[in-house]
């Protein structure tokens, strides 16, 4: 994992904060693979959270939480939550591959 621990805490710290204490942040796509360089954060946040406008600030916050801890970086994510209407492929791929932080 092309992570450093200071990297993972502030990720988990901010995704518990700002999603609740049940979040769980997953590490997937090339950061996830320690021969490779370079690459955007990719992550997962599952949330017991239900209000879409919430969550919507809860990413707008961790954005800006995360970039203003560790710097400018690249940050995919995606948002998982009860009730998500549709599910994109890539969730189950992020699930099934990526690296519980």
């Amino acid at each position: 994992m092309r992570l450093t621990d200071e990297q993972r805490r502030v990720i988990r710290e901010a995704a518990k904060e700002l999603f609740g204490p049940d979040a769980t942040v997953r590490l997937f796509g090339s950061r996830t693979d320690d021969r490779a360089r370079g690459g955007d954060i990719d992550l997962l946040i599952s949330t017991s959270m239900m209000d879409v406008n919430a969550i919507v600030r809860s990413e707008v916050a961790f954005q800006a939480r995360v970039q203003q801890e560790l710097g400018e970086q690249k940050l995919d994510l995606l948002i998982d939550y009860p009730g998500r209407g549709e599910r994109p492929p890539i969730y189950r791929v992020a699930e099934e591959t990526g690296v519980r932080l």
